[in-house]
């Protein structure tokens, strides 16, 4: 179970992430309060996930999540370049996700 909510902690990681390009500088209300309700999901279940997980890939895991989901959907929403560089150290953060997650 901690790890299913250490991956919707990561979820919620890719929406607050997203989120903050949309709140224009936190000067727009409606995105600004739906960053910040998704910043403490994701904490708290983040949280919740490490009661029972080592400290260290819980959080590696987390921000994995999030970078790897936040570099795909700027790709996808935003036109941020694709480039095979960028893609092969996406891949990297991804086995570092699996390798840790292997051995926790």
């Amino acid at each position: 179970m901690a790890w299913v909510l250490l991956v919707v902690a990561g979820l919620f990681e890719i929406g607050w992430a997203i989120g903050l390009r949309y709140t224009e500088g936190v000067t727009r209300l409606w995105p600004s309060v739906g960053t910040v309700v998704a910043m403490t999901v994701s904490v708290g279940l983040l949280g919740l996930a490490m009661r029972t997980l080592p400290v260290g890939t819980a959080y590696a895991v987390w921000t994995g999540i999030g970078a790897l989901g936040t570099v795909a959907l700027g790709i996808v929403l935003f036109g941020e370049p694709a480039t095979v560089a960028r893609l092969a150290c996406a891949g990297l953060i991804l086995a570092g996700i699996v390798g840790l997650k292997l051995t926790a």
